[in-house]
């Protein structure tokens, strides 16, 4: 599913956040300041919900000029721009600032709205859309369709959010193989939880239970929930509001402007080269030497300005820099900024990130400006790319690319980790690569026998792994085979069901004649325990009318994992078998072996039952048969318990 953050932006009063409500029925304003005096001082949040199922996330920016900050705190993760202009006034100093901010941003698709359309005059309004047009001419809204709207009448809501909806439909896909990064634009706790961030996932993929690294600061914790617009999830994707839970941390930990991240992908630096952009519409010139704010996702920083080529950059020009910071940030090749000057403040201009943890540069050295070009031509990775390619899927070394190129192992590994961080190559097993190129064509591939799979056996909750990795992926080494999987289903492509893998957006659809039929199969082995009837004796339950609907549901059961098949005549439901495993892991929590009439007593059941569970545990390496006794398998941490939030 695709993930977009809709951003509204604009003067001060110009009617952002009632659109907002007007849009979604959410009122972003959640601080008593902001009802009191009638404005937005922080970010706030919603969620847009389309008729077709999709939805976006909405940022609603702060407009007044002394809440610049908290503006530029939520706009990094911007997709869409929602630039607001009120009817009764038209385009207004933060107008054209936060205009400027997103464009240096490299937000590049959007929409503008009129609000408050019903206090003026029909041909006031025509002349202000004339105006806008004006404004916006050599930007990225250029051309960009106007709506007039009043959220207090509802004129325009509608059409505006049809809109919406097209344009997030059309919003490119994020590459979710990047590693999870996630500026930090609110901080607080919650009882019984402990402390919760939120920001705006821009990069990867983030899951309960990965560890993330707090940065600067540098220090690791676990995430133990997840929540995305107030629900509970396992996973979050890149463009999505996230509120993250993270185990063992103090509030005063963190902050706003920290970024959390897979630990090891983003470095920490005092100086970062730039291409730095002077707006056209500013007033000032930047001199080599000049402070500066720095903006970063939702982080400032106080820098000095070294021009690498020149004295002084004027309006509208460009050049090389290097800015040198006062306190560690964490950023990565390619990420975009913001500038304001010392003072007073005022947005002059930004750009983005060549290198990330550079060197200290002398200011005319040729060989630092041929050396940021082929960084920002990015040119210089292509055969490195090529070399990985070439090897398909099977994700060749560290060494071996070395010994491809001729290069030092040492020279590349850096290479290499830069081209991970910027999802161009993966990295599916420690220090063995596959270019993104293949993994696409692999993931055509997948998806092809997955479609063909579900449309011959519709009631089947999936494909077998085994079966899977054959088809797809012949010939290679299972744990290769494995890890390529596993980063299908990382990036929400293919989903686990049980002990098979489906489309991630696959699901069985039953008969009403079926339903009925699996609730009643259902029920007969709920009822039963563990000590359950044998399949015949199932199907004996129904008319000979119904056996055939009766076997594709056990079937389909199976597969699904709402049964486990211990053995081709005992199955069980899956909550009786989990709660087998569950004192299963109890007893090895405290003892090394087991015996079939240890096993036999501690459920109470026959050693029929008993020797069932224990021979699906042995075929599935839960536990290791040696003589009479069973200890813990290569799989064993399938049934360990899970550690509860």
């Amino acid at each position: 599913m695709k993930h977009v953050i809709i951003g509204t932006a604009g003067h001060v009063d110009h009617g952002k956040t009632l659109l907002v409500k007007a849009l979604t029925g959410i009122d972003t304003d959640r601080l008593t300041e902001e009802k009191k005096r009638g404005i937005t001082i922080e970010l706030g949040f919603a969620h847009l919900d389309f008729d077709d199922g999709t939805q976006a996330g909405i940022v609603d920016v702060p407009g007044h000029e002394k809440f610049i900050k908290n503006m530029l705190a939520g706009a990094g993760g911007i997709d869409l721009a929602m630039l607001v202009v009120a009817a009764d006034e038209g385009f207004m100093p933060q107008t054209v600032e936060h205009l400027g901010i997103l464009s240096l941003l490299g937000i590049r698709d959007g929409l503008v709205v009129i609000t408050k359309c019903d206090m003026v005059d029909p041909e006031w309004v025509e002349m202000v859309k004339e105006d806008v047009k004006a404004q916006t001419e050599g930007t990225f809204l250029s051309g960009k369709p106007i709506y007039t709207v009043s959220a207090c009448t509802g004129q325009g809501v509608a059409e505006l959010k049809e809109k919406l909806g097209e344009l997030v439909r059309a919003a490119g896909e994020k590459n979710l193989r990047i590693p999870f990064r996630l500026p930090i634009d609110r901080v607080f706790s919650v009882d019984g939880f402990g402390t919760v961030v939120t920001g705006t996932l821009i990069e990867g993929a983030l899951a309960v239970g990965d560890m993330a690294e707090v940065l600067p600061t540098g220090f690791q914790a676990r995430v133990r929930n997840l929540q995305v617009h107030g629900r509970d999830v396992e996973s979050a994707y890149a463009g999505q509001r996230v509120a993250v839970n993270l185990a063992g941390t103090k509030k005063s930990d963190l902050a706003r402007g920290d970024t959390i991240a897979k630990p090891g992908s983003v470095r920490r630096s005092l100086m970062l080269d730039v291409r730095l952009q002077n707006l056209k519409n500013s007033q000032r010139t930047i001199l080599t030497g000049s402070q500066l704010h720095l903006y970063h996702g939702s982080s400032v920083r106080l820098c000095k300005v070294v021009l690498l080529d020149r004295e002084a950059l004027a309006p509208g020009e460009s050049c090389c820099a290097q800015l040198r910071m006062t306190e560690e940030l964490a950023a990565k090749c390619g990420d975009r900024f913001v500038v304001r000057f010392y003072s007073p403040l005022e947005t002059i201009g930004g750009g983005v990130v060549l290198d990330d943890c550079p060197v200290r540069h002398k200011r005319g050295d040729e060989r630092v400006l041929e050396a940021l070009a082929i960084r920002e031509s990015g040119s210089g990775d292509e055969k490195l790319l090529q070399a990985v390619a070439e090897q398909g899927t099977a994700l060749p070394g560290l060494e071996k690319l070395a010994g491809s190129l001729s290069r030092e192992p040492e020279e590349l590994e850096a290479e290499l980790n830069a081209l991970c961080a910027a999802g161009r190559l993966l990295e599916p097993l420690p220090r063995r690569y596959l270019a993104g190129s293949v993994f696409d064509a692999l993931w055509e591939s997948c998806r092809s026998i997955l479609t063909q799979y579900h449309k011959q056996n519709p009631l089947h909750g999936g494909m077998k792994v085994a079966e899977l990795r054959q088809k797809l992926l012949k010939g290679a080494d299972q744990a290769v085979a494995d890890a390529l999987l596993a980063a299908l289903r990382h990036e929400g492509k293919i989903k686990a069901v049980a002990d098979r893998y489906a489309l991630a957006d696959f699901s069985v659809h039953l008969t009403k004649r079926q339903t009925g039929i699996r609730d009643r199969i259902l029920q007969a082995y709920r009822k039963a325990g563990l000590e359950t009837p044998g399949l015949d004796e199932i199907y004996g339950m129904f008319e000979a009318k119904e056996q055939t609907d009766c076997k594709q549901v056990v079937e389909s059961l199976v597969s699904g994992g709402g049964l486990v098949m211990l053995t081709p005549q005992i199955c069980v439901h899956r909550e009786v078998y989990e709660q087998v495993c569950r004192r299963t892991a109890e007893h090895f929590a405290g003892e090394e072996e087991l015996t079939l009439a240890q096993f036999r007593d501690m459920l109470s059941t026959s050693r029929k039952y008993a020797l069932a569970v224990l021979e699906y545990y042995d075929k599935n390496k839960i536990l290791k048969k040696d003589g009479d006794i069973r200890r813990p398998g290569p799989a064993f941490q399938a049934i360990a318990p899970r550690e509860e939030l």
